[in-house]
């Protein structure tokens, strides 16, 4: 392992190093006005959200490492005290790059990137038209995180209103994961699409698992599971008695006929096939039954 004591790299060496190790993250397309009805549009990508009741986001513009000065987006966000945040999916993402682009004050973005104006409903600040998810937000408070470049400044925003584009929502009126095509931000000039590389992992909300510690020591100490096949078996409420395994397996003639006078390793590793499609049941008893 290397460790680095923040104290003692330069911030710029910092900043890259923490934003290569924490991602993808989302992405916070920031629209602001500011006091004399200048629109702003800008993406950030310190940003998540932190409640739903009552429903807060929060972006953080960082003040610039260079020169310690701060982005229009803050100065908006702390005079006017609204912000709309776009969502940002696949469609959008180079125009969204290009509204990074540090024009002078009173510049805007949104003619610059090419994207729609739509007036808000509840605040001034306007919405990203394409965007397939929008938040109306009033700024609750701005907190320094400090005085020197590089700093952040957490924007707590509140939604008021939130506008959905119904062509990512699925049959049950839920945002459709793999429709909404979002992106996210991570190292360098790198970002992830989030549809590309999407899975499921079930919560444990509805039963309560019997954990790793729990399993037989042939299982926790196998050369063939790797921490997420572990994590995949704890996950039950229950093993399989050796009877309720071996009854499985007579009634799966393709299983029963591989395990037969095979060893451990053998069993285990025929048992991964089933955890890799998280057949975890069928994995069970093939490990039970041995």
């Amino acid at each position: 392992m290397i460790t680095i004591d923040p104290s003692e790299v330069t911030t710029g060496k910092l900043h890259g190093l923490i934003l290569g190790a924490i991602g993808p993250r989302p992405i916070a397309f920031a629209s602001t006005m500011d006091v004399n009805g200048n629109a702003n549009l800008s993406p950030f990508s310190f940003f998540n959200v932190f409640s739903a009741n009552p429903p807060i986001l929060i972006f953080s513009p960082a003040r610039r490492v260079r020169d310690n000065t701060t982005k229009h987006t803050l100065e908006n966000a702390e005079s006017t005290k609204e912000v709309v945040i776009n969502i940002v999916n696949y469609d959008i993402v180079q125009q969204m790059s290009l509204s990074s682009t540090e024009y002078p004050e009173g510049v805007n973005e949104f003619v610059k990137s090419g994207l729609t104006m739509v007036p808000s409903e509840k605040i001034k600040p306007f919405r990203v038209g394409e965007s397939p998810v929008q938040f109306e937000c009033k700024v609750n408070q701005v907190v320094p995180m400090g005085d020197e470049g590089g700093a952040g400044n957490l924007v707590i925003c509140e939604v008021v209103l939130m506008h959905i584009n119904k062509n990512v929502m699925d049959e049950n009126n839920r945002i459709d994961q793999h429709k909404i095509d979002q992106v996210a931000r991570m190292g360098g000039n790198w970002y992830s699409r989030a549809n590309m590389g999407m899975f499921e992992v079930p919560k444990p909300l509805s039963s309560i698992g019997i954990g790793i510690d729990a399993l037989p020591e042939e299982v926790r100490n196998s050369t063939v599971f790797t921490g997420n096949d572990l994590g995949k078996l704890g996950n039950v409420e229950g093993m399989p008695t050796k009877t309720e395994a071996l009854e499985f397996v007579n009634n799966h003639s393709d299983i029963k006929d591989k395990i037969q006078e095979v060893n451990l390793i053998e069993i285990h590793k025929f048992a991964k096939q089933y955890l890799d499609q998280d057949d975890i049941d069928t994995a069970w008893n093939i490990i039970a039954a041995k």
